[in-house]
Order: C-alpha cells, then structure tokens, then sequence
C-alpha cells in the first residue's frame, strides 16, 4: 500500500507491506501562512504538490509497485474550486484559522440546534462556518469543500470524502450519517454542491499521480486515521496525538455518546458500512507552541525542550495556558488567547518550557476527564502518538497530571498506518479489522511519579489561570 498523510505543516508517505513493515518514506514540507487576526492560509497548489512528490519519493525509495493507495487529510480545512476544470478558485483556510468568529458570533442563537444534529459546538476550528465564511466574503462560483475532496478530486475525478472527515464539518446529521438540510440551512450553504458521503475502506476511483494507475481505496481523517493504527477500537480506550495541536479521541462504540463536559462527539470511521463514533478534544497549540517559543528565542528547537526544561526541578511558579490559537476543549473559547503567569525576575527559559509542558499535559488531563465523565467510566490508560511524544519531560508531566499510565507509540507515522491499514480493507473487503491494523506495542510507558494530591494541586493551579482569562473576557 501507498499511505499518503496530508498534514498541516507537511505530507508523509509510506510504502507498507503486511509482512515486511515500512519499505519507503518520504516527508515533502507546507508551508501555511501565519497572518495576523488568527489567520492561517496554505496554497491549495502546494498541498496538492506535496502528496504527489511525496508519494513519488517513497515509491521510488521502496523500489516496488503498490496495489492500492490511501489518503489522509487534515479534517477541518476548506477551499473553493471548480469542478470543471479543478483549478482552486480560494486559498485554503486551514483548520487553525479564526476568521470565520464572525460567522459563529452571528448563528449563536443556533448552537445548541446545531450540536444536538451534528454533534459539534458552534466553533470556526469547524468547518462550516469557514465555508460560509468564503461565500459570504470571497465568492458565491465553484464548489465549496473540505481539502480532501478536492485532493481527491485532482488524483481521481471522483467527488467524495469519508464519512469522518464529513463529519468535522458541522453539516452532518450525526446519527445518521447523511448531510442534515437543517444544518446547510443554518450555515447558508443550502444551494451547495455536497461530496458523496463515502465508507472509509471505498473504492474511490484510480490515480496516475504516482505512476501507472493504482486504485485510491482508503479515506480518513487523520486523528481517527491514528485511532485506527493504535487499535483503540473498543469503548474506554483513548489516544492523544501531540502535533501541531494535541487531540485526544476516546472510542464509544456503535452509538453517539453526546456529552455533557464539553467534548465534540463524531463518526470515528465507518468501514463496510458499520459506523463507530468517538469523543474528541483539542488542544490547539501543542508543537505550534513549542515553535512560537523558538521563534522568541527560548529554545532552539523541540529537541530542545527536555535539556531546557530539564535544567530546572519545577515551574518556578510559571503557569503556562497554551491557547496561543484560541480555547478548545473543553471550554470552546476561540475568542481567548494564551497567558504565561508567575514571571519573576528568576524567571529562567528552562521554567518557561517546563511551564508550557504541564500546560498542555493539564489541558490533555482536563479533556481525559471530560470524556471520562461523558463515558460514564474512568480511563485506564492513555496511548501516545506524535513527534512531541519524543519529549519524555512532556511525556511524565502527561502521566503525572492524569495519574495514568502513558504508552508512547513505537509506530512513527500512525496516521499513515492507519490509513494504510483502511486501504488495505479497501482492497480486501473480507479481512478483518484486527488483521489490517498493526499490532500495538508501546516504544516506552510513563507512570505517575507524583502523588494524587501534587497532580490535583497542580491542575487547580492551571484551572484557575484559565478562569482568569475567562473571567477577564
């Protein structure tokens, strides 16, 4: 298989074989553009660009043909285009952007209608109200979609997205699983041309774009893509990915669990026709963070973080709310901004990071709890996934605030796994999950080396620097 992960600051590739692991890999860079507003925009063009070549490279690494394909994609990110002839008609807003506040400011009368349908809060992190947003304000020609229906597009012809990805959109009816007229109603976009609605493991169409013409027959999004690759597929079990943003997704099973605690609930995958549902929540700025400090000139890098943050014994008495993009889960605040509170005069770059560490671990703890509420029992284990997992200060500080153990994946690249994984079940309709998926094994496992009462003394810190900032606002 050639899995293909289309992310925010870049494009994987993998070759995989069933038997004999990973044969290539390629990582071609994106480059969105960081304006000011929370405006955060990508060149459709480079997007596109970027799966091909990425593609190519591990092909041409691995030195063998494939038999199917898989894409990945970045869930919440929306452009405008033609479908005559393909040609992007806006730029991409990427699913970090905040310009569509406006949109949200102006429907609030409909947030509780449009969660109850789709399960997700009135937010512009969502895709719709960036969709109405590019009508109401760039242009009213072409198609109005997520990326991957366009990426699609241009590798097949075909005009479709995944059911998961469909359902980051806020026009979903969430039970079951159609596009809702209420929702397109509320959000304005009821004259729009809607993708087919798809199974993940689907025949979607044949693409040229890597050499000869190999059959696309895996679609996901790409935190339920990692989901999959973790074989967190019964209820109760959990995964966070700490990338550009941190997103911890537990599985419910066969039915919506629509909470209470503030989580987002959505289709996890729907594979053969069988459709499993997750809760999902986000921290915004995890490894954006992490860069935000090397562009101050704190660190040199994120490789820098555990010999910094290393250099101190604690915080200092920094407390560090990372909502340097706005206030996700559970607290739905897009509005809010990041603070760094208990600066003193001893203040060191190693409190800062130390800081910024427990600060996404503490948002992280604050969602795991959430879904533990909403899922009516504790969790039992948190499995990890990302390039920031390689920080073990960031690591402990997760299993010391969740008091749970942390195990740290030893598959890089789960997202491109588990959407390898999907095309495979594409392919081979008959095979069984369980046999498509890699085995689970943790490269290392973190426990709590503080006590109940530090970890809850600590979070009670963080918990009231964020109701300052909600009080303030």
């Amino acid at each position: 298989m050639l899995a293909v992960d289309q992310g925010t600051s870049g494009t994987k590739a993998l070759v995989l074989c069933p038997e004999r692991g990973v044969l290539g890999s390629a990582e071609v860079a994106v480059h969105p553009r960081h304006l000011a507003g929370g405006l955060v925009e990508v060149d459709p063009a480079e997007l596109l660009a970027s799966v091909v070549d990425a593609g190519r490279q591990a092909l041409a690494r691995a030195g063998e043909p494939v038999v199917a394909v898989g894409l990945a994609n970045q869930g919440e990110t929306v452009l405008v285009w033609d479908p005559a002839t393909g040609a992007p008609l806006t730029d991409a807003l990427v699913w970090q952007d905040r310009r569509a506040e406006t949109v949200c400011a102006d429907l609030g009368e409909h947030a509780d209608t449009l969660r109850e349908l789709t399960g997700l809060p009135l937010d512009p992190y969502f895709a719709a109200p960036k969709m109405a947003w590019l009508r109401r304000h760039q242009t009213r020609e072409g198609v109005v979609t997520t990326s991957d229906v366009w990426l699609i597009h241009q590798l097949t012809g075909a005009f479709v997205t995944d059911a998961a990805t469909a359902g980051r959109t806020g026009l979903l009816d969430l039970d079951r699983v159609v596009w809702s007229p209420e929702a397109l109603d509320i959000y304005g976009l009821t004259a729009e041309q809607m993708p087919r609605v798809v199974d993940a493991d689907t025949m979607a169409g044949t693409t040229t774009a890597f050499g000869g013409e190999i059959p696309l027959t895996g679609l996901l999004v790409d935190q339920q893509a990692a989901l999959l690759a973790q074989s967190v597929t019964e209820p109760g079990a959990a995964k966070c990915t700490y990338g550009t943003g941190a997103f911890l997704l537990a599985q419910t099973g066969p039915r919506p669990r629509r909470g209470t605690s503030g989580l987002v609930s959505c289709v996890a995958w729907r594979l053969g026709g069988n459709t499993s549902y997750c809760l999902d929540g986000q921290v915004y700025t995890a490894a954006s963070a992490v860069r935000w400090l090397t562009g101050m000139g704190v660190i040199g890098g994120p490789q820098d973080l555990d010999p910094v943050g290393g250099s101190v014994a604690d915080t200092g008495g920094v407390t560090f709310v990372p909502a340097l993009a706005g206030l996700a889960a559970p607290w739905w605040r897009g509005d809010l901004r990041g603070s760094v509170t208990g600066l003193g005069l001893d203040t060191t770059p190693g409190h800062l990071v130390r800081a910024l560490c427990e600060g996404i671990a503490a948002q992280v703890a604050e969602i795991a709890d959430a879904a533990a509420a909403d899922l009516g029992a504790p969790l039992t284990t948190l499995r990890a996934d990302g390039g920031l997992t390689r920080s073990a200060l960031l690591m402990q500080a997760q299993a010391d605030l969740l008091q749970l153990p942390v195990e740290v994946s030893a598959l890089p690249d789960v997202t491109a796994l588990g959407v390898g994984a999907v095309a495979r079940l594409g392919l081979d309709p008959g095979l069984p999950v369980a046999r498509a998926v890699p085995e689970w094994k943790p490269a290392a496992v973190y426990t709590p080396r503080i006590s109940a009462d530090e970890a809850a003394e600590r979070r009670a810190g963080f918990r009231s620097a964020v109701d300052a900032l909600l009080t303030r606002h």
